[in-house]
């Protein structure tokens, strides 16, 4: 095997050189013999049963040349499990690194080859974050009960592990693959299952956890509890998002954005994005809406809540929209105007730091008795409520 370029994946490889009866034919054949996810391999094919003025239309047509073909993946598959299965897998790891991204491309394009693909796999995981792991090693290692393997798409492990997505499964010790380069989430996604078991996308709805009678009361009881927030947030959200529902998802976080099960993910949509000659209207259909999961534990939730109790909407109001708004980032979608989120915080951090009580300059600071070396007394009064402040009922 040799180094390749992943810059010239369209160029044309002439790592296979056939022969017949030892007698140099050609070494340009496009995919003929090899397909190019496997262009890194070289080799040499050395035939009797193909004819010394063999030409390329030949070539194409040959059956000869399909079962010369079919035989170049399955040993070139086989050396690489021998690699994977060595002990230690220090070799595979090397490997990997340089051409795993011919394999996950192999894994899209080659339907025949799929399965076999797909155990050479390597993704980094909530529990194997330092080493990337097969998909073997991460169904031997599931909880009973799990119906699924758990995967989060983000631009890095540390992104992908502090998702709000993530938060419940990993602290009930579920396993969760992250998919950290462009090409991963394409490559799950015509995988579809592993060992019979669906390949779930985290960020997605439709989230099946395990879990108790005891759990299942508590979540209906909460669904009527927070009937009238969810309500609210969905009337103040408008089209923004296409419901508002209770996560079981979120532990930290009081609220994330997920998307259809058959919608781009927030990685996704920000890869498409990227792409020149996207179609604007395909890319707004697949989009879709988007659904806000709130966590009925949380204390901004929470303050929401009380917040309606009492009457203050317009203050809720606002609370709700920053927080579906700070949620899109949180769950990686862009913001639709960055401006007005950052006035929003802007106004946020003069309050909190009490700018317009501030002095112009130090002459304003409260003098001290220079005579007897003691404080002045200050006498009390009255503070009415701040009238800059951004939640103050209206």
């Amino acid at each position: 095997m040799a180094p390749f370029d992943q810059q010239n994946w369209n160029a044309k490889s002439r790592s296979i050189k056939l022969y017949v009866r030892r007698v140099f034919i050609s070494d340009e054949f496009d995919e003929d013999l090899m397909p190019r996810y496997l262009s890194f391999v070289k080799g040499v094919v050395d035939s009797s049963d193909l004819p010394l003025n063999v030409s390329r239309e030949i070539l194409q047509e040959s059956r000869i040349t399909r079962v010369i073909r079919k035989q170049l993946i399955r040993r070139s598959l086989e050396m690489m499990d021998d690699l994977a299965s060595k002990e230690g897998g220090e070799d595979y790891k090397t490997f990997w690194e340089s051409f795993g991204r011919n394999l996950k491309v192999g894994v899209i394009e080659d339907q025949d080859n799929r399965p076999r693909l797909a155990k050479l796999l390597r993704f980094f995981s909530s529990k194997s974050e330092d080493a990337p792991t097969s998909l073997e090693a991460y169904v031997s290692r599931m909880k009973e009960g799990q119906k699924g393997i758990y995967y989060m798409a983000a631009d890095s492990v540390e992104v992908a592990a502090a998702a709000p997505f993530v938060e419940k499964l990993a602290a009930d010790g579920y396993e969760v693959l992250y998919l950290t380069e462009a090409i991963d989430e394409a490559v799950v996604t015509n995988l579809g299952k592993f060992n019979d078991l669906d390949l779930v996308d985290v960020s997605k709805e439709g989230l099946d956890l395990p879990q108790g009678e005891e759990d299942a009361k508590k979540k209906e009881e909460l669904e009527s509890s927070f009937k009238d927030v969810t309500a609210f947030l969905k009337e103040t959200l408008g089209e923004r998002v296409e419901k508002v529902v209770l996560s079981s998802r979120l532990l930290d976080s009081p609220c994330a954005l997920v998307t259809s099960k058959f919608g781009w993910s927030a990685n996704m949509e920000r890869i498409m994005k990227t792409q020149a000659m996207g179609d604007a209207r395909a890319m707004e259909y697949m989009r879709g809406r988007k659904i806000l999961e709130v966590n009925p534990d949380h204390d901004i939730v929470r303050g929401i809540k009380v917040l309606l109790a009492d009457g203050d909407k317009p203050r809720a109001a606002d609370l709700s929209v920053l927080l579906y708004e700070t949620s899109l980032l949180t769950s990686g979608f862009s913001l639709d105007s960055p401006r007005d989120y950052a006035q929003k915080v802007f106004t946020l951090m003069n309050f909190a730091i009490g700018s317009d009580a501030l002095p112009d300059d130090d002459t304003s600071a409260p003098s001290t008795s220079a005579s007897s070396g003691t404080a002045e007394p200050v006498e009390a009064e009255v503070v009415s409520s701040d009238p800059n402040d951004p939640w103050g009922k209206k």
